[in-house]
């Protein structure tokens, strides 16, 4: 018996690493197209090499559009990153704030809380563009099964082989380059954008909300509050300062947020209500017609927002010679024509 043991063991190793080669060989390599599909990743290249962040960011796309890293750490010494995805789900923010806090104890955690209005299942490919970037854990298993869609199967996230196989049929030069390390896309998670694309008006922009906040979202909000008061990290709320006709966010949801926070004896601040103090001016600020910001109302933001954290929140931060590096590239990008 156990001289078959060893070949055994052999043969399902080297079949467990074939696995694993093809998934990360047909995995959509988010390089030339929705490269912010590598967002999530990118967290555990700093991990790895030690950083510790004074603040950290989640949430949807308001989150890494909204918020500079390099910004707050020049203006404020506050380290920080953003654990942002486009349309994560609150479930999905549960999970990945439960990892997070797996690797480090940031002084605040500051949810972006946009996601808290969505009643919608979001697509499968939003889903993998949050999932499949997380390394397996607990919370990657716990998010998959509380976010996948009916017709997702757990597995095809745990093996993306499973779900993306038909692809060895049309593989690209970009496959092989990136398929044991993802290109860099984001500054400590902040994707930068610099088009200009002012904001546009619909004369059938609605008034007021259909239905509060979900239940089943606050209660995701609920387990997040809890969650940080058990690590011993603070929960901070913000709104981003910005909402359009086809997103829009309600003050009747700011209403419902305000009493939480004061029921929890957490803070909120929605600097959509500061945007003319923050100078935003949604006919250069924003790079898509109003939906989101580009790096100049994303540092209008973060610059308005660092003083918040550091007077009204107490986030002390310090000196770091990684950090000092990433600005330099990101001011060699944002001046890059």
């Amino acid at each position: 018996m156990k001289k078959y043991l060893l070949p055994f063991i052999i043969s399902a190793l080297c079949f467990v690493s074939l696995l694993a080669f093809f998934s990360r060989l047909v995995m959509p390599k988010y390089a030339s197209e929705s490269r912010e599909g590598n967002l999530i990743a990118e967290y555990y290249r700093a991990a790895d090499a030690g950083e510790r962040h004074d603040v950290i960011f989640f949430g949807d796309c308001e989150a890494y559009s909204s918020f500079v890293p390099p910004i707050l750490y020049e203006k404020y010494g506050i380290k920080s990153f953003v654990r942002a995805s486009p349309a994560q789900s609150i479930a999905q923010t549960y999970h990945l704030i439960a990892e997070t806090l797996e690797y480090e104890r940031p002084q605040a955690v500051v949810l972006s809380v946009y996601a808290l209005c969505r009643t919608d299942s979001q697509s499968e490919a939003y889903n993998r563009m949050t999932l499949d970037g997380m390394r397996i854990s607990r919370s990657k298993l716990a998010a998959i099964r509380e976010s996948a869609g009916e017709d997702e199967s757990l597995l095809s996230y745990v093996l993306p082989v499973l779900r993306f196989h038909s692809r060895i049929y049309s593989l690209g030069a970009e496959d092989f380059t990136y398929l044991f390390t993802r290109p860099r896309v984001s500054h400590n998670g902040y994707f930068m954008e610099k088009r200009i694309k002012a904001a546009e008006k619909s004369a059938e922009e609605p008034n007021t909300p259909t239905s509060p906040l979900p239940a089943q979202n606050l209660a995701y909000l609920e387990r997040i509050t809890e969650l940080c008061r058990k690590k011993g990290t603070e929960l901070i709320l913000v709104k981003a300062p910005i909402s359009s006709w086809r997103y829009p966010w309600y003050s009747e949801w700011s209403e419902e947020l305000e009493r939480y926070a004061a029921r929890e004896s957490i803070k909120y601040y929605d600097l959509l209500e500061s945007a003319d103090e923050i100078g935003i001016d949604l006919s250069t600020d924003t790079y898509d017609g109003g939906l989101h910001l580009n790096v100049w109302g994303a540092e209008k933001t973060t610059t308005y927002f660092g003083a918040i954290l550091r007077d009204s929140c107490g986030i002390i931060g310090g000196e770091s010679l990684a950090f000092e590096e990433g600005q330099q590239e990101y001011y060699k990008e944002r001046n890059c024509e």
